[in-house]
Order: C-alpha cells, then structure tokens, then sequence
C-alpha cells in the first residue's frame, strides 16, 4: 500500500511540473501570434486586435476594430477555458471568424500561451 501512494505522488508530481505554465515558454509562442496581435504598453490593433486584458474581456470589444459579425455576437468572456478552446481552432469555435490562424495544438503550448497573455492589463501593463 506504501509503495502505491509513493508511485501516485511520483505520478501527481511529474503530471504536475509536465503541464505547468510558463511565461517565458508562452512569450515564444506568442511570437506566431505578434504578425496579427499586439501586447504590452502602446500595443495597437493590428490585423487583429490588440490582446491586452485579455482575462475577463467580452470577444468582439476592443475599440476601432473591425470584427467579424460572428466574433461581436459570439458571446465569449475570454478567460482561461475559453481561450483554450478558442486557440486550438479559432474557426471551428467561432465559424466566420476573420481569423485564419490554424491553431495551437500543441497541449503545453497553449498552457504557456495563456500564462502569458493573462498577464496583462488593460493597459498592457504586467499584473505581477
């Protein structure tokens, strides 16, 4: 019976550290997203809108940006479950979406992105 709750710790421990966020690994990734979105202090829309305060924001609601209809009325409050399902297929969650990013399918890849990006205020500055 030992030998099993030490084998379940060793299995919670390694599954843990294996999907844990990282910031620095999710601003690599975010270098995909930088060609169409911007963050941070004075970040502009660009092709797409600009992504600060991100957490907790309405889709469709950034000012002076063109959305697509089916982004305004999609309803999305972006947080964490949200924006992982959104990523990992943009038009298959929103169909009609002016988005034509294929995706982030990679598991770790969109924990570390969200870690990144909920970072940020409204005001692009770092919630830390």
């Amino acid at each position: 019976m030992k030998k099993l709750v030490v084998a379940a710790a060793l299995i919670a421990t390694f599954t843990g550290t294996a999907l844990a966020q990282d910031v620095e690994k999710g601003a690599n990734v975010f270098k995909q997203c930088q060609v169409c979105h911007s963050l941070g202090p004075g970040a502009q829309n660009k092709i797409g809108p600009e992504l600060n305060g991100l957490d907790g924001r309405t889709a469709g609601t950034v000012p002076n940006f063109m959305y697509s209809e089916p982004n305004k009325k999609s309803g999305i409050v972006w947080n964490e479950a949200s924006f992982k399902e959104y990523i990992k297929d943009p038009r298959a969650k929103v169909p009609g979406t002016k988005m034509i990013f294929p995706g982030v399918k990679n598991e770790q890849q969109v924990n570390d992105l969200w870690d990144y990006l909920k970072q940020f205020d409204a005001s692009g500055n770092t919630k830390k």
